[in-house]
């Protein structure tokens, strides 16, 4: 190994390390990345057996903006490593009183809609004045939080320009203080309505009523860039990156795990492995959860004022299912919600009491109607995520799973209108809050890192560049910006950017290797 002279090692080759790595790699920098697991991606890993195919983690793919930026580093384009479809309408509603409502990309299209749907409510006009308030908040973000290393309020707007009138009225528009729910109902008197508007929000994995309403911006981000579905599913996408990675120069280590973050003063020097090696680093971006890189990677002074800023609650996890039909329901489109009865009796069981909702939401994707080699002919392979607290130490899911699993197929019998979904079952697996925990090493077996809930600050979360350890940034769903895959690689890009500006552009820049062909045959894990 060469000495750590601009030798930047990434821990973790989940999607915000991928990114991290082809974006340091193609401004000139030697990169090592290191992954305890044997695949790359995270949890956009892939379950295939008896002739079904799922996604295990993230179904869908939004603002491919980002990923565009990513691969527009190294001077390549994203269509010739990604086939992207695009998903309109965006997902079906399935609601508890029996009614049936499509969520179509369209404004207009869709505030026509909702005037058939709800008629007398006014929920089309206001819906479209929802979107108007939602595509202000985005270009608040887009000005003040996103692409840059922020931690808090004073990283995000600078105190000697906030009497500027223009800046003010940009306070202002955040609507600190309000909650994503309250600020969704103001639009809508209808209950359903309200509910399909929550969701824009469902990928930070955080309750509307606890959510600041910043995060109503989501709504236009899905609406301008669409929701889109890669061919091969979304392992696809770190396959992509894993490529591109690879064709930069980047060194791949998997099963390489790194038990310890080297230091010196407040200064990284390099990493530790399991196996006991020693490599010197110039800097690290961890893409491993932010609080147990602190707790486990680096511990003492440094992991104590890091734990010592604020309380850092987990996001919520979940159960999903991995349901192999025989034969797939016409009903349904490609994403699908099956609401809950009540939503903020939903919302009170996972995030006050801690406990599964006893009528949750389920989230489908029934895949094989836009890419039928997911399943044998005429079936469908069907994934279920159902949103569940963080795991508390009395929850034991081998022991709940089997009641839990009743309750969520009954809901999609009832709600979903899948009555015989049991007797089309012929492949069937599980993934519980424990087993994300085991399988992906987050805090408390949480899906989306860690929560958005606070009227004021929930949007933040800890900064790329660490404040406390110089040479240290941290990249993924508990990092700024946040969860969601889009955020996540908007966060391997940030810091990456926020490492390469502070070390400097390398004395000797090796010219890219040639693309190789070779590189299509990438393995899928």
């Amino acid at each position: 190994m060469k000495n750590k002279t601009d030798h930047i090692g990434i821990i973790g080759g989940g999607l915000g390390g991928l990114a991290a790595a082809c974006t340091l790699a193609a401004r000139g920098h030697q990169v090592t990345l290191f992954e305890r697991n044997s695949w790359l991606g995270g949890k956009a890993a892939q379950l295939a057996r008896d002739g079904f195919r799922f996604d295990m983690g993230p179904t869908i793919v939004t603002l491919p903006s980002v990923l565009r930026r990513i691969f527009a580093e190294a001077g390549r384009k994203l269509d010739d490593y990604l086939d992207l479809i695009r998903l309109d309408p965006q997902w079906r509603c399935f609601f508890d009183d029996g009614s049936v409502l499509d969520l179509q990309q369209n404004p207009d299209a869709m505030s026509a809609e909702l005037d058939r749907f709800a008629p007398g409510t006014q929920s089309g006009r206001r819906y479209l004045d929802f979107i108007k308030l939602s595509q202000r908040l985005n270009d608040i973000s887009q000005r003040y939080f996103f692409y840059k290393s922020i931690g808090g309020l004073r990283d995000m707007i600078d105190l000697k320009s906030s009497i500027d009138p223009s800046v003010m009225r940009d306070v202002l528009a955040m609507r600190m203080g309000r909650t994503v729910a309250g600020t969704v109902r103001s639009f809508t008197p209808d209950a359903r309505v309200a509910q399909m508007m929550d969701h824009f929000t469902q990928y930070v994995g955080s309750s509307p009523y606890g959510s600041p309403a910043v995060l109503c911006g989501i709504a236009h981000m899905q609406t301008d860039e669409g929701i889109w579905y890669p061919k091969g599913g979304t392992r696809a996408v770190p396959v992509a990156l894993e490529r591109l990675a690879r064709e930069l120069g980047v060194e791949i280590r998997t099963n390489a795990h790194v038990t310890k973050i080297l230091t010196q003063g407040n200064n990284v020097t390099g990493v530790q492995t399991a196996q006991g090696e020693e490599i010197p680093l110039q800097a690290i971006v961890s893409n491993c959860d932010a609080v147990r890189t602190h707790r486990e990677l680096i511990n003492g002074a440094v992991g104590a004022r890091f734990e010592n800023r604020r309380s850092y609650e987990p996001a919520c996890s979940g159960v999903v299912l991995y349901l192999g039909l025989k034969r797939r329901y016409d009903h349904l489109a490609h994403h699908d919600f099956v609401f809950s009865r009540d939503p903020k009796e939903e919302f009170d069981w996972i995030y006050k009491k801690g406990e599964p909702a006893p009528d949750p939401t389920c989230y489908l994707a029934s895949t094989a109607r836009t890419e039928p080699e997911t399943a044998p002919a005429g079936g469908d392979a069907m994934y279920v995520l159902v949103h569940t607290p963080y795991l508390r130490p009395h929850h034991d899911w081998k022991r709940m799973l089997p009641a839990y699993r009743k309750v969520i197929l009954e809901k999609l019998k009832r709600t979903g209108k899948m009555p015989d979904i049991e007797e089309r079952i012929v492949f069937e697996e599980a993934l519980t809050p424990q087993d994300i925990h085991d399988r992906y090493h987050v805090l408390n077996g949480a899906i989306y890192g860690l929560a958005s809930h606070g009227r004021f600050l929930g949007a933040f979360k800890p900064g790329n560049r660490s404040p406390d350890l110089k040479g240290l940034y941290l990249a993924g769903g508990a990092a700024h910006p946040g969860p969601g895959m889009p955020m996540v690689l908007m966060s391997g890009w940030i810091a990456a950017d926020t490492l390469s500006q502070d070390v400097g552009k390398p004395n000797n820049v090796i010219p890219l290797p040639q693309r190789d062909s070779e590189m299509r045959n990438v393995a899928i894990h």
